[in-house]
């Protein structure tokens, strides 16, 4: 990783409130047992940067503070995305598994959050099958999407 610069402070920054807002402009869909996280397609910037990693982190936490407001889903999700988005770095050498850690972390982890933190009463498979269908439309496909926009523009955007 590079050193911590304002330039990555920046860029952290700016990635934790662009997850902050789309959680909030999705909100509908960006909480709940069947859930599509637009903010998630975010999880593909560690290809571009390692300043994604803190700025994921903080903007899920600030996200699931101000969104569900459960203690449970605060630490455990934010720590998960993190967890991804630190794997997704590490696998930055061929783009098209970048978004798998996130995909994979949502299945794990949310179905767990949401069946301990809000008592939903789904069995935790149809909870892993909801979430990573979720998980899969925003990192996967979307993800991707963004990732290709942004690759054209990487030299401008990403310099550290």
């Amino acid at each position: 990783m590079n050193k911590i610069t304002p330039r990555y402070i920046a860029q952290a920054g700016i990635i934790a409130a662009i997850y902050v807002t789309l959680s909030f402009i999705f909100k509908p869909i960006s909480y709940g047992e069947i859930q599509v996280r637009v903010a998630e397609a975010l999880t593909i910037l560690p290809f571009f940067t390692p300043a994604a990693i803190p700025g994921l982190f903080v903007g899920c936490l600030l996200a699931n503070f101000f969104g569900s407001g459960l203690l449970l889903d605060i630490i455990l999700g934010s720590l998960s995305t993190m967890l991804a988005a630190y794997i997704s770095y590490r696998l930055r050498f061929n783009k098209y598994l970048v978004p798998i850690p996130p995909i994979v972390g949502g299945i794990i982890f949310v179905p767990f959050i949401l069946y301990f933190s809000i008592a939903i009463t789904l069995p935790i498979p149809l909870l892993m099958l909801s979430v990573g269908i979720g998980q899969f439309i925003s990192c996967g496909i979307l993800g991707m999407i963004l990732l290709t926009f942004l690759e054209k523009y990487r030299s401008h955007i990403f310099k550290l």
